[in-house]
């Protein structure tokens, strides 16, 4: 492999990613223009970001009637829950048939060394080598890193935007961890347009699902789509209104020119044209803690939801789940997180938009919730942690994970907490 200046060897990875929109909203609106040329108006943030880590790699197991003071990282798996329900949210409960992993992937993540973090949800970096140092940012399972030294049990890593330290007995390394990358990498499609539709089936006359931003990565759920697939797929997922309009025979004429990827816990498709298609591994996220006692501006209650919130990051997306430690879907986690301070928010994302007060962007605050939908009905829903980010149970591949907050286009933001 030819190097390069600076981090060099390279690493391209196997089956998920996430497409992201970053766009300031002076008012949040459900509306969106029906063509797939990229948007006007919109102040586009174009970083990837991607969940991280604890020194020891999991979250503290703690049940809805604890304190509501948020307990520390542990070392130890989370506890066992059995609280899993049905839940009503209409999204999809059944997983497409995947594509066979090619036998060989390029590799295209650049790093001289490259480290694997091998947790169960995510590890801390430090600003230095030190447990009681500064957290700057979080490595999730399977994350990839560069590093430069290891030195008395911590390796100084650099992760995205992410450079500090992390405890290098939770990193896989050097040869081990190139051949872990191609068992653990993600094959992504990644937005080169300002901002982008995808729609519900691989045609322009489709109804538009939502719209996603520039550099962001989105998991690849079939990459070569013929008719008998799509056929499958029709009639398991779409309505028959959602065809009217459609030219069924220009449709699947065209099939070769798209791609299904996931977005959240849906399927939507993207014009291979706006796309980049490659194996990566996941990256760093670039986040600190928020001082609880309003220290950084936030109030006391807001900070103290989101570092509880950020305690599950990692743990497990269970479609109808509720249980943060055993596995929830995303209004499960929201209704989890606001109940542990004494919220009481209702069960499915479209129920808990209609009981929140609506916000602009340009109001919005750590421990608002951020909501995304198409054509009206709200699908999915995350809490706002602050500098631009959220946290969501996003689908079963990435769990619990930290997000651009404009990933997609949000239909609202609410308001539950008053202060």
């Amino acid at each position: 492999m030819k190097k390069s200046l600076g981090i060099k060897r390279a690493a391209i990875f196997g089956l998920t990613g996430a497409m992201l929109l970053t766009f300031g909203l002076s008012s949040v609106s459900a509306s969106i223009v029906s063509t797939e040329e990229p948007m006007a108006g919109l102040n586009i943030s174009a970083d990837r970001f991607i969940v991280e880590e604890v020194e020891t790699g999991v979250a503290s197991a703690i049940t809805l009637n604890s304190s509501p003071t948020p307990a520390p990282t542990a070392d130890i798996p989370p506890a066992e829950a059995a609280d899993v329900q049905p839940a009503p949210e209409e999204i999809l409960s059944e997983e497409i048939e995947a594509e066979e992993k090619e036998e060989h992937v390029k590799l295209n993540l650049n790093y001289e060394r490259l480290g694997i973090a091998k947790v169960d949800t995510y590890l801390n970096v430090r600003a230095k080598a030190s447990t009681n140092s500064k957290t700057v940012g979080k490595l999730t399972k399977n994350a990839g890193c560069h590093i430069y030294n290891v030195k008395k049990g911590w390796a100084k890593i650099v992760s995205g935007k992410v450079k500090g330290y992390v405890k290098a007995e939770y990193l896989v390394m050097d040869k081990k961890a190139e051949e872990l990358a191609v068992k653990v990498g993600t094959k992504v499609a990644t937005v080169k347009t300002q901002a982008l539709r995808v729609r519900a089936l691989p045609s322009t006359d489709s109804s538009i699902y939502s719209v996603l931003s520039k550099n962001e990565d989105f998991e690849v759920c079939r990459e070569k789509l013929n008719e008998q697939w799509l056929e499958k797929f029709i009639s398991k997922h779409i309505k028959k209104k959602q065809l009217k309009g459609i030219d069924y025979q220009a449709m699947i004429a065209d099939l070769s020119n798209w791609v299904c990827i996931s977005v959240d816990n849906d399927y939507a498709f993207v014009s291979k044209e706006y796309v980049a298609i490659s194996y990566k591994l996941n990256r760093a996220v670039k986040i600190g803690d928020l001082a609880t006692d309003g220290s950084d501006g936030v109030s006391s209650g807001r900070a103290s939801i989101v570092e509880y919130a950020k305690q599950f990051l990692g743990n497990r997306y269970v479609y109808g789940g509720t249980s943060l430690t055993n596995g929830t879907d995303c209004s499960g986690f929201t209704m989890g997180v606001f109940g542990h301070f004494g919220y009481g928010l209702p069960r499915t994302s479209g129920s808990q938009a209609a009981a929140t007060r609506s916000v602009s962007s340009s109001d919005v605050k750590p421990g608002d919730l951020f909501f995304y939908g198409s054509g009206g009905h709200v699908s999915h829903v995350a809490i706002y942690i602050g500098s631009g980010m959220i946290i969501h149970a996003s689908n079963p591949s990435s769990g619990i994970k930290i997000s651009n907050a404009y990933y997609r286009q949000p239909v609202k933001i609410g308001r539950v907490v008053n202060d």
